[in-house]
């Protein structure tokens, strides 16, 4: 039995299949995390989305923000952004299943064998890995039950700080941010939407990953989102997996078991 982590997707089957044949993926046997951003912008969000749903016994994801724009949209009858590259899978019989698929998918999880945390964008320093988890599973409940067509809709805003202990959106608000959208944070270490730069557009900004905490944490996490570091963190126990495939890049995967990456041609 192997364990395998892939960055993001973002419709771009062809090099997905590549990865998998190289290391003789057997669904029988192994088990396939995503970070996210399965569908939207690539050529084939279709064909991302048909083979994670019908391999889902073996497949886990941690749902990223175009995963949970699209549940949105579904839900409240929006057409897709033609630059999104969606029509295929909107006019697909299936579209209902797989968004019942997705809705079942966390926001990050946590391998214990692995010592391992893995969500779409990483995990606030402020938060602690159990912490993490209730959250996630606490916004889990929003987007899965009758409250997502409420949630969902309002998640967009740009608020900087961590609201918590506030009212209901505003928490659920707090932790899509923070597990799907950030990467710079300011000197007091509110989220900025702004900056998708790479380590040396920074600033006065700082990433997520250089807060103290991490410098010397046992724990491994693994991300996706930010395509603009190119896999680089200068961290040894965070590791970027967005290598920015729908942009040219290639798309990487990373055997846990032997602790190796491969990245398609």
């Amino acid at each position: 039995m192997a364990n395998y982590v892939v960055g993001d997707l973002q419709g771009c089957f062809t090099p997905l299949k590549q990865l998998l044949q190289e290391v003789a993926f057997n669904p029988a046997r192994d088990h396939l995390y995503l970070v996210g951003d399965i569908v939207a912008r690539g050529p084939d969000s279709l064909g991302c989305l048909d083979f994670v749903f019908r391999h889902q016994d073996c497949v886990t994801i941690t749902l990223g923000n175009h995963d949970l724009h699209l549940i949105c949209n579904v839900l409240l009858g929006k057409t897709p952004n033609p630059k999104d590259k969606l029509d295929a899978l909107y006019q697909h019989p299936q579209l209902p299943d797989y968004l019942t698929f997705l809705r079942r998918q966390p926001l990050c999880v946590y391998l214990d064998n692995y010592r391992t945390f893995i969500s779409h964008a990483g995990i606030h320093p402020d938060w602690e890995i159990e912490q993490a988890l209730l959250l996630g599973r606490w916004a889990q409940q929003k987007y899965q039950d009758d409250e997502a067509s409420q949630f969902l809709p309002a998640m967009y805003g740009k608020e900087p700080r961590l609201l918590l202990d506030t009212d209901e959106q505003s928490r659920f608000n707090t932790i899509v941010n923070v597990f799907t959208r950030m990467r710079f944070l300011t000197s007091q270490w509110h989220l900025d939407f702004d900056n998708k730069g790479t380590l040396d557009d920074a600033g006065e900004l700082r990433p997520w990953f250089t807060h103290p905490r991490f410098q010397n944490d046992t724990t491994r996490y693994l991300f996706g989102h930010w395509a603009a570091l190119q896999g680089i963190t200068k961290v040894p126990n965070v590791t970027a997996l967005d290598t920015g495939c729908v942009w040219g890049g290639p798309m990487t995967l990373l055997d846990l078991d032997a602790n190796e990456q491969i990245s398609s041609n």
